[in-house]
């Protein structure tokens, strides 16, 4: 199992993959927004990156992270906004090795964390429960659209 970084001719590869990830979140993502998503993962000068892991020239998972600057710290925080392993996969320490080599690149990169969320139902939580502990912490979230709703009562 090699994990790598993402390349072009895993294209129709990674859709495929994603297309799965969203399907089990019960998302329905504009093929617009994954056209994008797809070139500032490619792209050298984004935020974002992918790893994917390969076996016997099979991609069966990949990690799409974000690399950002925060005001708590003085260097790149990474998010780990999608983790995914294709279900035939499963179970076979990919999603492990695709956590470990980000935890390494962490460290090598300098960077002051490596953080990510879930669901609290996630089965990938026995998973990340041997990394770290959940925290108290609730997320909020509002739309464009809602935020313009309460947007338009600014004084």
């Amino acid at each position: 199992m090699a994990i790598r970084p993402l390349g072009a001719a895993d294209e129709e590869r990674w859709r495929s993959l994603w297309a799965g990830y969203n399907t089990s979140y019960g998302a329905e993502v504009p093929e617009v927004v994954t056209r994008t998503t797809w070139r500032r993962l490619l792209d050298p000068a984004s935020t974002m990156f992918c790893l994917v892991a390969e076996t016997n020239g099979f991609v069966a998972g990949f990690a799409n992270c974000v690399l950002h600057d925060g005001t708590w710290t003085s260097t790149a925080s990474c998010y780990l906004e999608d983790l995914f392993v294709e279900e035939g996969s499963r179970r076979r320490g990919i999603a492990t090795l695709l956590m470990d080599r980000l935890l390494g690149e962490t460290a090598r990169q300098g960077w002051s964390r490596f953080y990510w969320h879930t669901l609290a139902t996630n089965p990938a939580r026995s998973l990340y429960d041997r990394y770290a502990s959940a925290d108290a912490y609730v997320r909020y979230r509002i739309s464009a659209r809602r935020a313009a709703a309460l947007g338009s009562r600014e004084g």
